[in-house]
C-alpha cells in the first residue's frame, strides 16, 4: 500500500452509521483519504465540518458525482437510493461501496448488476460486514476445512434493543421491513457457509410485541423465517426490534460431523459482575458495537481493491459480498415478507 497513491474517497449519508463510517475511512484506513462528504442535512454537513479532516463539502448527491478529484464513493443513504446512486457512480467512472441492502426491489438489483458488467474496471461492493468479522470468519474457514463434515443446517438471528423511542416505527416505511433490514445478514452468512446454494423456497410468521406503529407499515417487531435450500440444506433465522438485553447477533452452523457457534453470548467484553443479583456481563448495546472491527476491517479491505486497480495490478478480491450475493439475499428477504404477510410458503424460481 505504501507505494499507491491514496485512494480519494467522497462519502453520501452521514446518519448514525455514515458517521462511524467516515470516522474509520478518515482516521483508522491506511491508504485512504476521505476527501468529501455528502448530505442534504444540514446538521449533518455541521459535523462533518467540525469532525472530519478537511473534506470537500456537497448538499447533493450530484455535486459529489461531478468531484473529479474522488477515485470511490462510499455510500450510507436510504435503501431505496442504492441502486440508482450506484449505477450513477459507476457511470462517472467512481469505484462504489454501498451499504446493504443493494436494493429493496428485486428487479432493481438485476439492473444494477447488468450495468456493473459493463464496468469490469471498477469494484463495487455490498456491505455485509459480517463476512469480515473475526470470528464468523474463523469458523468459515473452519467450515471450508471440513471440521464439521458438511454443512447443512444455519440457526441464526439478528436482534436488536428495545428502542422505546420509537426509531424503528419511523423508519419502518422505508426499511423495507424487518426480513430485509435484519434477517438479511442472516441470509447473506447462511448463503456464505452453502458456499452460495440456491434458496427454493421460504417459509415466515411475526408478531408484534410491543411496537405496534409498525402494523400500519405491514411489518412486525419479531419475526421468524425458514428458508430451504438446494441440496436438503435449510436456513432458520429470527429477528427482532425489542430485545431488553441489548444487540444480539448470533449463528450456529451444524454439519454431518459437528457444529460451531458464533458469538452465542452478547457480552460486551470480559468483565463480569458479582452483585446481589447474581453473576453477569454486560451486552452490546447496539450492532456497531458488536460489528466495529468488521466495519474496519471491510473498508480496508474495499480500499486495498481499489489501489490494486489504480495501480493496474491484477484485481484483488475484497472478499465481501458481490452485486450477486445482494441480489440473492434481496431475493430470500422478499419472500419473507412475502410469507410472512400471506401465511404461506413461497417458492423461490431456478
Amino acid at each position: 500500500m505504501a507505494t499507491r497513491r491514496p485512494v480519494k474517497i467522497g462519502i453520501a449519508g452521514l446518519g448514525r452509521l455514515g458517521k462511524q463510517h467516515a470516522t474509520n475511512l478518515a482516521y483508522r484506513v491506511p491508504g485512504a483519504v476521505l476527501a468529501a462528504a455528502c448530505s442534504p442535512v444540514d446538521e449533518e454537513l455541521d459535523w462533518a465540518r467540525e469532525t472530519l479532516p478537511d473534506p470537500r463539502i456537497h448538499s447533493d448527491y450530484e455535486a459529489l458525482l461531478a468531484d473529479r478529484e474522488l477515485d470511490a464513493l462510499w455510500l450510507v443513504t436510504p435503501s431505496s437510493l442504492h441502486a440508482d446512486q450506484i449505477i450513477a457512480a459507476l457511470r462517472a467512472g467512481k469505484h462504489v461501496f454501498c451499504e446493504k441492502p443493494l436494493s429493496l426491489d428485486v428487479a432493481e438489483c438485476e439492473r444494477v448488476l447488468s450495468v456493473a458488467r459493463e464496468y469490469p474496471h471498477l469494484e463495487a461492493t455490498i456491505g455485509f460486514m459480517r463476512r469480515f468479522d473475526r470470528s464468523y470468519r474463523d469458523a468459515y474457514e473452519k467450515a471450508r476445512a471440513g471440521t464439521i463434515g458438511r454443512p447443512f443446517m444455519v440457526r441464526s438471528q439478528t436482534t436488536d434493543q428495545n428502542d422505546p423511542d420509537g426509531f424503528f416505527v419511523r423508519f419502518a416505511p422505508t426499511s423495507g421491513g424487518i426480513f430485509l433490514d435484519c434477517t438479511v445478514h442472516d441470509i447473506d452468512i447462511a448463503r456464505w457457509f452453502f458456499n452460495g446454494a440456491r434458496a427454493t423456497r421460504a417459509f415466515a410468521t411475526g408478531t408484534i410485541a410491543l411496537h405496534e406503529g409498525l402494523r400500519e407499515c405491514g411489518d412486525v417487531d419479531n419475526g421468524v423465517g425458514v428458508v430451504e435450500f438446494e441440496g436438503g440444506r435449510l436456513a432458520v433465522f429470527y429477528a427482532s426490534r425489542t430485545m431488553a438485553h441489548g444487540c444480539d447477533t448470533h449463528s450456529e452452523v451444524i454439519g454431518t460431523g459437528g457444529a460451531l457457534a458464533i458469538g452465542h453470548n452478547p457480552r460486551l467484553n470480559r468483565v463480569e459482575i458479582y452483585d446481589a443479583g447474581g453473576v453477569r456481563s454486560e451486552s452490546t448495546p447496539t450492532f456497531f458495537a458488536r460489528f466495529e472491527d468488521a466495519f474496519l476491517n471491510e473498508a480496508h479491505a474495499f480500499v486495498q481493491a481499489v489501489a490494486a486497480r489504480m495501480a493496474g495490478m491484477p484485481p484483488v478480491a475484497a472478499g465481501g459480498a458481490t452485486l450477486a450475493d445482494a441480489l440473492e439475499a434481496t431475493r430470500i428477504g422478499r419472500a419473507l415478507r412475502e410469507a410472512c404477510s400471506t401465511g404461506l410458503p413461497v417458492d423461490l424460481p431456478a
